[in-house]
C-alpha cells in the first residue's frame, strides 16, 4: 500500500522537494544570506514533512486498505464510511451503484421467473393436444406411416419433457420425495413409452434385475432413466440393450449397456456437458445436447452416482450407483 500511496502522491512530493532545492539555491546564490542557515531550514522542512507524510499515510491509507479488502460477495454494509469529501465521494457512488444494480437484479429475476412460469404453462398446454394427436395416430390403418409418425411424435414429447425437466432441476431439491421404487416399474414404464422408436430401429431389450429396489424419488428417477434409454435407443439399429441391476458394496447399481454408435474417447470426458453433441458427426442435428447433462443435474441432489463408459463404434454403458444407507439417511434430512 505504501508504494501506491507514494505514487498517488509523487507529484506533491516533487513538489515539496523543488521548493527546498530553489530555497537552497538563493541561499547558494545570494551572499548576504547564510547557506548554512537555509540548509537548516531545509533539513527543518524535511524532517516535519517526514512527520506529516507519515500522519497522513495512516489517515488517508485506512479507507482504501478496507476498499482493497472487501470482498463484494459479503455486501456493501463492510465498506469503511469515508470521513474526506473525497472519500464520502467513492463512498456514495460504489452504494448508488450498489442499490442500482440490486433493483436492476431484482427486475431481471422477477422478469425471467415469469417467463419460466409462462414456458411451463406452456409446456403443459401443449401436452393436451399432444396427447389427442396420439390417439388420433393411433386409428391410422397404415401400419407403417402410423410408426413413422408416432415415431416423430415421441420425439416432440421428449424435447418437450426435457425443457419441463431444465426449468424444474434448479428447484429440484424442493420437489423431492424419497420412497421405495421398484426398478422394473420404472424401466418397463419408460422402455414401454419408447416402443414405436425400437419397434422401428429393430431394437430389444435383456433385462435382468438381482437388485430391484431401490430408495429415491420416483419420479425424477424415472425421467433419468428415460433421458439414458432414449440415447441409447437414438444412437443403435438393430441390436439389444442390456439393463442389470446388482449390489456392490451395499450400494445398488443399475447399468444400462447398448451396442450402437459409441463415444470418441476424446469426447467422453465432455459428454455431461450443457449442449456438447460429441465431434463425431456434427451433422447430427436431432441432438440437442442435454440429455446427459440434464440426467447429471438431476442425479446430484439424489446421490446418484453417475458414470458412462463407451468404445466408438462398440457401445455405451451408463452406470447409476445408488447412495447407501448411511447417504440415503442424510437424504431425507434434505
Amino acid at each position: 500500500m505504501m508504494k501506491k500511496y507514494l505514487l498517488e502522491r509523487w507529484s506533491w512530493i516533487l513538489l515539496f522537494f523543488f521548493f527546498q532545492g530553489i530555497i537552497l539555491l538563493i541561499g547558494y546564490l545570494d551572499p548576504s544570506l547564510s547557506f548554512q542557515s537555509m540548509l537548516y531550514i531545509v533539513l527543518l522542512f524535511f524532517v516535519i514533512f517526514i512527520i506529516f507524510f507519515v500522519i497522513q499515510y495512516n489517515r488517508e491509507v485506512l479507507f482504501y486498505k478496507n476498499m482493497e479488502e472487501w470482498d463484494p460477495k459479503i455486501g456493501i454494509e463492510n465498506i469503511q464510511e469515508g470521513k474526506t469529501p473525497f472519500e464520502k465521494v467513492i463512498e456514495s457512488t460504489i452504494k448508488q451503484q450498489h442499490s442500482y444494480y440490486i433493483k436492476e437484479i431484482s427486475n431481471h429475476v422477477t422478469s425471467v421467473e415469469q417467463e419460466k412460469d409462462e414456458l411451463l404453462s406452456w409446456i403443459h398446454e401443449v401436452k393436451t393436444p399432444l396427447t389427442t394427436i396420439k390417439l388420433m395416430l393411433e386409428r391410422i390403418e397404415d401400419d407403417k406411416f402410423k410408426e413413422q409418425l408416432l415415431s416423430e411424435w415421441l420425439r416432440i414429447h421428449l424435447l418437450l419433457d426435457q425443457q419441463l425437466h431444465l426449468r424444474r432441476i434448479p428447484l429440484m431439491e424442493n420437489d423431492l420425495f424419497i420412497e421405495r421404487v421398484h426398478l422394473e416399474k420404472v424401466i418397463v414404464s419408460e422402455i414401454r413409452s419408447l416402443q414405436t422408436w425400437c419397434l422401428q430401429k429393430g431394437i430389444g431389450f435383456d433385462m435382468s434385475l438381482e437388485a430391484p429396489e431401490v430408495y429415491s424419488d420416483g419420479k425424477w428417477l424415472q425421467f433419468i432413466v428415460r433421458q439414458i434409454l432414449s440415447n441409447a435407443v437414438k444412437y443403435s439399429e438393430n441390436a439389444e440393450i442390456e439393463i442389470h441391476s446388482y449390489q456392490k458394496n451395499g450400494a445398488v447399481v443399475l447399468e444400462i449397456q447398448d451396442y450402437g454408435r459409441g463415444i470418441k474417447e476424446k469426447d467422453l470426458p465432455r459428454i455431461f456437458e450443457k449442449g456438447f453433441t460429441s465431434t463425431t458427426n456434427h451433422r447430427d442435428h436431432a441432438a440437442t445436447g442435454m440429455g446427459l447433462y440434464l440426467t447429471k443435474n438431476a442425479a446430484k441432489p439424489l446421490k446418484i452416482k453417475i458414470d458412462a463408459q463407451s468404445k466408438y463404434e462398440v457401445g455405451t454403458k451408463i452406470t447409476l450407483t445408488f447412495p447407501k444407507s448411511n447417504d440415503f439417511i442424510k437424504l431425507i434430512s434434505m
